[in-house]
């Protein structure tokens, strides 16, 4: 049986953050010149300053969303917006047996993306990393008449709570199913670049955003060699400031248990997959890999001794 046609609900008129696509429930009426998230370490004002614009400019100067396929799993999608705008962040869309969850978000949602995403099956859930790209939640919420999974500690950074028709759920346990067990998608409050950081764990795979950030040397043609870099972790990725040995451990506390041979990140360019040859020489894949980039970055930062080096697949 179909499901009926969302009907695209977005106040057009609001400022969006043009460096983060926070959405504000204000209009330029409001003289706003400051955003909360830039102002924050973990991101920056641009040289220019701070700068917003609204949902409707996006749309009159030409910003549209791309979509394309996994090139392995044909369940997953992709879609970013084109030109680039604010972060530049890409969102995910998992095709489940309990509904579709988007992964992450991105600030622009049009008529031509609600129609892409009715024709995928529509949403049943969306769930967001951190609070760099809650952007426009209240308006995918609403339009799409799903709710929104965010960290529980992250909620003092999310705008517009209270949104009539958006609905949005707290994420408190380190690990929470979504949409029931029989989507096989599970949730994790992991930390560390944001108190709420999550991550979201599916049929084997990975989605890290910037969590556990993806470093260019991960896609060395020959994975698993010794010494090589394939994660990287930053409490701010923009300003280079490092996160802590205590929390990248509790992090792969999280991940220790599971099962996964890819890794998503939050751009393209940044799906890092365990390849035959990784798994003929029992280097641990992908998941062997990130401990390997765990122990590499820690002793990088002058650390000789932490529970982290001694830690085994």
């Amino acid at each position: 049986m179909s499901t009926p046609k969302p009907t695209l609900q977005t106040t057009d008129s609001l400022l969006l953050c043009n460096e983060c696509g926070t959405q504000y429930p204000v209009t330029s009426q409001a003289s706003k010149d400051s955003c909360k998230i830039c102002d924050d370490p973990r991101q920056y004002v641009p040289a220019t300053g701070q700068v917003f614009t609204t949902l409707g400019e996006l749309k009159e100067k030409g910003h549209r969303n791309v979509w394309w396929r996994d090139e392995v799993d044909e369940r997953v999608w992709f879609v970013r917006t084109e030109p680039k705008f604010a972060i530049g962040q890409r969102a995910i869309l998992l095709q489940t047996p309990a509904g579709n969850i988007l992964w992450d978000l991105i600030a622009l949602l049009d008529q031509p993306t609600v129609d892409q995403i009715h024709s995928l099956g529509g949403l049943a859930a969306i769930v967001i990393s951190h609070p760099h790209y809650y952007t426009t939640w209240s308006e995918w919420s609403r339009t799409f008449k799903c709710p929104v999974y965010v960290g529980e500690p992250d909620k003092p950074w999310l705008e517009r709570v209270g949104s009539p028709g958006a609905e949005v759920r707290f994420v408190r346990e380190k690990y929470e199913s979504v949409l029931g067990e029989g989507s096989g998608v599970t949730v994790m409050l992991a930390g560390g670049h944001f108190d709420g950081s999550l991550l979201l764990h599916w049929d084997e795979k990975l989605f890290i955003a910037d969590t556990i950030f993806t470093s260019p040397s991960a896609t060395n043609p020959v994975p698993g060699k010794d010494g090589v870099i394939s994660f990287t972790f930053f409490w701010s990725i923009p300003n280079r400031i490092p996160l802590h040995p205590d929390a990248i451990l509790s992090i792969w506390h999280q991940v220790k248990p599971l099962i996964f041979h890819t890794a998503f990140g939050a751009f393209s360019g940044q799906d890092v997959r365990t390849r035959p040859n990784e798994h003929a020489r029992a280097t641990g894949g992908v998941k062997g890999r990130l401990l390997e980039s765990c122990k590499i970055y820690i002793r990088a930062m002058g650390w000789t001794v932490h529970p982290l080096l001694e830690e085994t697949l």
